[in-house]
């Protein structure tokens, strides 16, 4: 009878066991690709999300916003106020794996800290985990003043050249993905994960000497390892990474690492620095996929790309915008991408590249400030 009663409880407690675990499993996000429905019904609780691609005017790059010595939380703070003045409502901010390196408690805390100033201002940021443009050889500690008169002369990659090269470095790069996502992916302030920022970009005209032979070779082989580090820490929020150049008007058309890019992808983001008539292509080009469609970067006055010109397409296909940057600092990305042949030395640019604000806050162009404020709806 004791045994048979043993028995019973045995039973018992693995049915107990089973069903908590299939209790606990449903209300676990699944760490695969999310479905169309889930991609739009996200979608769907978000107004029109219009932004800018964030960092502070005080910051060269990633490491000098993010490091504890230069984390500039007063300068954040009055120029994300300067964003909402506008109806701004997201914005990209680009992380790096060497300050999770350094200090992962301390970069968590800053991260907290951007978030909570972030929500004051009603901003939902999309955060960046790893970019292949600029600089491929990154730095911690003090970072180098700015190259006169040259567009983002100090920007840097995540990871660098060296731990691109080095497959025993991917364990790191892979406890900062799951260490960063694991904290924040269940945060409702954050918007969602750009994984990897114009992964096959190899720099031509700035540091493609620098850059590893094989690089696209590395990144094929690696991005889709990112996509599953991200995903395993079971995030509330979409994973995606924007393709950016090329032609995508069907899937035949796509190269290696965009199929990697769209088929991994929860919601579809892309780039346009493009006129308007290719902007509404582009668009047109990603509707096939039936998800959610966010623009990560656009906005270059000097080649045709304008407020004017875009936003109203990206409204009448419900497409996020974001454009290259808020604050003219220390990037200096208010000057043209030539610059980095024919630096600004002597005189100012015909016209501003990016930037929507001076340092002081008063917009470049008033007009345009108006515009974006009237239609996003902002009163």
């Amino acid at each position: 009878m004791r045994m048979q009663m043993l028995k019973y409880w045995w039973v018992g407690l693995a049915i107990t066991l089973g069903l908590a675990t299939g209790a606990q499993a449903k209300s676990q996000p699944h760490a695969e690709r999310w479905t169309e429905k889930a991609a739009n019904e996200w979608y769907a609780k978000h107004p029109w999300l219009v932004g800018s691609n964030y960092t502070p005017a005080s910051a060269i790059n990633e490491l000098e916003m993010w490091q504890a010595d230069t984390f500039d939380r007063p300068g954040i703070d009055k120029e994300l106020s300067w964003a909402e003045s506008i109806g701004l409502n997201t914005m990209r901010v680009f992380l790096h794996d060497l300050t999770w390196q350094q200090d992962p408690a301390g970069f968590k805390k800053r991260i907290d800290t951007f978030l909570q100033i972030a929500e004051k201002h009603h901003i939902k940021p999309l955060f960046v985990l790893f970019d292949s443009c600029w600089d491929p050889n990154p730095q911690l500690g003090k970072q180098r003043e700015p190259r006169p008169g040259v567009h983002n002369s100090g920007w840097v990659q995540s990871p660098g050249a060296e731990a691109l090269r080095d497959s025993s470095q991917y364990p790191r790069l892979e406890a900062y993905v799951k260490g960063i996502v694991g904290a924040f992916g269940r945060d409702k302030r954050v918007l969602a994960w750009d994984v990897w920022n114009e992964p096959d970009n190899i720099n031509r005209g700035s540091y493609e000497d620098l850059e590893p032979k094989n690089k696209v070779a590395l990144i094929l082989a690696l991005l889709p390892k990112v996509f599953e580090w991200a995903r395993g820490a079971h995030p509330t929020q979409p994973l995606t990474s924007g393709v950016w150049k090329g032609g995508w008007s069907s899937p035949d058309k796509l190269d290696a690492m965009e199929k990697i890019q769209i088929e991994m992808s929860d919601v579809i983001s892309f780039h346009s620095y493009d006129k308007p008539e290719d902007f509404e292509k582009r668009i047109l080009w990603l509707q096939p996929y039936r998800r959610p469609i966010l623009c990560t970067e656009y906005m270059a006055r000097g080649n045709g790309s304008t407020f004017q010109g875009s936003l109203p397409i990206a409204k009448k296909y419900h497409v996020a915008a974001i454009n290259w940057g808020l604050v003219a600092g220390k990037t200096q990305t208010y000057l043209p991408w030539d610059s980095w042949q024919h630096p600004y030395t002597d005189r100012e640019p015909a016209i501003w590249f990016h930037e929507i604000f001076r340092t002081n806050g008063i917009p470049y162009r008033q007009e345009e400030a108006e515009f974006i404020r009237e239609i996003i709806g902002r009163k």
